[in-house]
């Protein structure tokens, strides 16, 4: 225990001296959370400009542009023909443009089929998702109201002419993200991203400094030669650092973002620790192949992108080819996401999602046995070295 300790001391000397180890494991996370995150505060857009073109003139058609006006969605940008939409939408004043053609009204109040015409710039995905799933329930709300009252004069009660009108009411309820924006998506994976790469690229660091200043042999010896005993007291600072920043995270970060924790705390706490203890075996096993601390920067400083997309959360896993999803079963992101997701959004539990859980533990146990090996070799290097 006495060594575990020694070396827990030595540890924190060491990061506290070196400024960008300093920066990168005990400022990093919190600037980048806030900073990251403040990208989506507002989570979602609103009042996304969309070109009309109106040639009928008509109550119904007037009443169609305003209930497009109306939501919170679409602000219309009034334009006189196809080619003056056109034009807006390729110089970028507008997502695109709705054309309704003259004889709309005419149409349906004879009971014929009435077109509209919807034309958005794709290249944007998120403007144009969001203007067509808008778009679509105004002109199916107009729609209905149009039918209801033809059946109303008719002579049909408020209940039969409803039933008309709709005949097939479904009860739509999105879950764990209501709002169904793309920040309420994004954030709790961002956050956790950002936790991760910066333990990484720290432990990475501070191992490869170990190397890079011949160390190595010396922190071998304070620990009498145990290198379990080097791997936990080295492990004893980034922990306790890490999770004191996953609760600030947790309670903080999420507050401040509107992100809503539905399952239990310590269910989270659980897997926050697994994942850290994880990630730290992991950096220190990277860290153990660079020479230099400044090249383990540079190359791992690079990684947090590729990470994030291998790891099927902006992407489905599904979805990704079998040799990326091989990558992705390698890397303990990829677990960690899918239950810490499942526990922050769903209000899953460890019980909930004990495959993932068990994949962690079999990564933490690899990356484990990997380091002690690695160690053991530069170790007995070292020593040859030294004796020749």
């Amino acid at each position: 225990m006495k060594e575990i300790i020694e070396i827990f001391k030595r540890e924190l000397r060491n990061v506290s001296k070196d400024s960008s180890l300093f920066l990168i494991l005990l400022l990093a996370p919190i600037l980048y959370a806030f900073m990251y995150g403040s990208i989506y505060l507002n989570k979602g857009e609103e009042k996304v400009k969309l070109a009309l073109i109106d040639d009928d003139g008509t109550s119904i058609s007037r009443t169609l542009t305003q209930q497009f006006n109306s939501t919170s969605m679409i602000e219309i940008v009034p334009a006189s023909n196809i080619a003056e939409g056109q034009e807006k939408m390729y110089r970028g004043e507008v997502q695109g443009y709705f054309y309704i053609q003259s004889g709309f009204e005419r149409n349906i109040l004879s009971q014929k089929q009435a077109n509209v015409n919807m034309v958005l710039n794709a290249s944007r995905f998120l403007p144009s998702s969001d203007l067509l799933s808008t778009a679509t329930k105004v002109c199916l709300t107009v729609g209905a109201g149009v039918r209801k009252t033809y059946f109303n004069k008719k002579g049909m009660g408020e209940d039969e002419s409803m039933k008309m009108t709709n005949p097939i009411n479904m009860d739509y309820r999105p879950l764990y993200n209501a709002s169904m924006t793309y920040g309420g998506f994004l954030l709790p994976g961002l956050l956790a991203i950002i936790l991760q790469q910066t333990l990484l690229i720290g432990v990475a660091a501070a191992f490869t400094s170990e190397r890079e200043e011949n160390k190595l042999l010396n922190l071998y010896e304070i620990s009498k030669q145990s290198i379990s005993k080097m791997i936990f007291g080295k492990s004893i600072l980034y922990f306790f650092a890490f999770m004191i920043f996953g609760l600030f995270f947790a309670v903080v970060n999420f507050s401040v973002f509107g992100v809503e924790i539905r399952g239990k705390a310590i269910d989270l706490a659980v897997i926050f620790a697994l994942f850290i203890s994880t990630i730290i075996v992991f950096g220190m096993l990277i860290g153990s192949f660079f020479k230099t601390k400044l090249f383990a920067f540079q190359v791992l400083v690079f990684s947090s992108y590729p990470i994030f997309l291998i790891t099927g959360y902006s992407m489905p896993y599904q979805a990704l080819p079998k040799f990326v999803q091989f990558l992705s079963d390698a890397l303990p992101t990829s677990p960690f996401l899918k239950t810490f997701i499942s526990i922050v959004q769903s209000g899953g539990s460890l019980s909930d999602n004990l495959p993932s859980v068990i994949h962690l533990i079999i990564l933490w146990i690899i990356f484990e046995g990997l380091l002690i090996l690695r160690i053991k070799y530069l170790v007995s290097s070292s020593i040859t070295e030294n004796k020749n």
